[in-house]
């Protein structure tokens, strides 16, 4: 999936080099730091588990993402009753107690820990999408868009250029029928998070610090492909939102 490059070239840029490009790279990456990290064994465990090349069952497969305080939650549970579906997490539950460990890592490893997460939620869609509609709450585009703007400085038009390599999907994870971006105006996300009062993690406390970094992610969402974020306005109240996000699906989805 990585160009190689030119002679004389400065080798890949830092968004490429902290995501890893398939289950095989993310996989080398963990066994170069399992020895000082434990939990970077455990997560190689579940991920031999898994098999390669995941194929999804017959029923739609739906993720939602969006910065933290978009209403991702509650869309997610409500999308979730009404189409009578399996609600899904990345990272998932089996890994998602070790966040805190591999967050305080260097950028590559804690890029892995994520990208191993999708993987392992894969196989998990694999098997849901069998019996059900299957909602997720994030998936690659998280993982995604918060590598390449962490690891870009600057303005959104330092970005990688639309169509750079760093945007496409993994070739070997499993992909969704249908990817929405909920997004809600800065002041309003601000609103909503203080009324929260919830613990912020390293990135949403740079979100709120950092306009900057928060226009990153929004646009490197937006440039995502294959598949490509259909973007939702989450300001309106949970009814609108949600008969918009029905909308769609019944657009885009096969039942």
């Amino acid at each position: 999936m990585l160009r190689r490059c030119a002679p004389g070239s400065p080798g890949p840029r830092p968004a490429v080099r902290a995501l890893p490009p398939s289950a095989s790279a993310l996989r080398q990456r963990l066994r170069q730091c399992a020895e000082r990290i434990p939990e970077a064994e455990a997560v190689l465990d579940l991920l031999e588990k898994c098999p390669e090349h995941q194929k999804k069952g017959g029923f739609p497969v739906i993720v939602f993402e969006g910065l933290d305080a978009t209403g991702k939650t509650t869309v997610t549970q409500a999308v979730k009753d009404t189409l009578n579906g399996v609600l899904l997490r990345s990272p998932p539950a089996c890994i998602s107690q070790w966040r805190t460990i591999f967050d305080d890592e260097p950028t590559p490893v804690k890029r892995a820990f994520y990208a191993a997460g999708n993987y392992i939620l894969a196989s998990e869609i694999a098997k849901a999408s069998t019996r059900a509609p299957v909602i997720i709450d994030r998936y690659w585009h998280s993982t995604a868009a918060y590598t390449i703007a962490t690891e870009t400085s600057g303005k959104v038009q330092d970005l990688p250029p639309a169509q750079d390599e760093v945007y496409q999907w993994p070739e070997d994870l499993l992909k969704p029928d249908l990817v929405l971006l909920l997004t809600v105006d800065p002041e309003e996300r601000v609103r909503r998070l203080q009324h929260r009062g919830l613990q912020k993690t390293k990135e949403e406390a740079e979100l709120e610090a950092n306009s900057l970094f928060r226009q990153r992610v929004e646009e490197s969402y937006r440039r995502m492909v294959n598949p490509a974020c259909q973007e939702v306005d989450a300001s309106p109240s949970k009814e609108e939102v949600l008969k918009t996000v029905l909308q769609l699906i019944k657009k885009h989805c096969a039942f």
